[in-house]
């Protein structure tokens, strides 16, 4: 009876120590995705490890003194499980979109994976999770730049223009970007109507073009938006391009 009992009991000093890998292993984490100004950073990562490891240990050790009720049977992987399919909440959190861009998924990943981390400490499979940790920080650190090396010439880019309403307005924008270089690989097209009855070309309407584009080299978009910008019925131009500064200043160079 005793043999059976300690199954289900646990020191204060192996409890504290589970929880401090907890904080140890999920700040490791952390720090990657803060470092990368992600949503989810240092102390979300920290929280979602040490909660799941909590609970992994309530789920085992909370209820040792119903062990030996006749009527009770412990499921240490209930409370787990809850754990495993509540945490999308907080995943989802993470995740943002921009037009056609979805970020945030690998945060959410990250934020799944800790919280199996801490389930694996709670449980007491160390190994496990100093495995786990270990090759999730591989794939965020060193896979990160091999993903960005191998994917550099295949990334679409969204290009925003505003206009009005001119019939010729979207064959000159396109004969611009394929004369860039820029292979268009969906167009949408939204009108608004304009706040006054007309503006000074006569226009009553202003519309919003959204192109999908293939970028091999950014400052060939850069130099397109360049040209639609000095188009005289373009309003303004927006791109989800994330190194402007870097590329303008290669554009101002060329230039120069």
């Amino acid at each position: 009876m005793t043999a059976t009992a300690s199954i289900w009991t646990i020191s204060h000093g192996e409890l504290l120590l589970r929880l401090v890998m907890a904080v140890l292993m999920g700040g490791a984490v952390g720090i990657e995705r803060e470092l990368h100004n992600h949503a989810a950073g240092f102390r979300t990562h920290i929280l979602v490890c040490l909660g799941s490891t909590t609970i992994m240990l309530l789920s085992i050790y909370g209820f040792s003194q119903f062990v030996n009720e006749p009527n009770v049977r412990l499921d240490p992987a209930r409370l787990a499980a809850q754990v495993i399919s509540g945490i999308g909440f907080i995943g989802a959190g993470a995740i943002l979109r921009n037009g056609s861009v979805i970020s945030g998924l690998t945060t959410a990943a990250s934020i799944w994976v800790v919280a199996a981390i801490g389930l694996c400490i709670g449980a007491g499979f160390q190994y496990a999770a100093f495995c786990c940790t270990a090759l999730l920080l591989i794939s965020l650190l060193v896979l990160n730049k091999w993903e960005k090396y191998l994917m550099r010439n295949r990334r679409n880019q969204e290009l925003s223009i505003k206009t009005r309403n001119n019939p010729i307005a979207l064959g000159q924008i396109v004969n611009t970007l394929i004369e860039e270089g820029l292979q268009i690989v969906n167009v949408k097209m939204i009108r608004h109507e304009a706040a006054t009855a007309t503006d000074d070309l006569g226009e009553t309407s202003i519309l919003h073009i959204q192109f999908v584009l293939n970028v091999q080299n950014p400052v060939k978009l850069i130099m397109a938006m360049e040209r639609i910008r000095a188009l005289d019925f373009v309003i303004g131009t927006e791109s989800d391009v994330r190194s402007l500064d870097n590329i303008g200043r290669v554009v101002s160079q060329a230039h120069s």
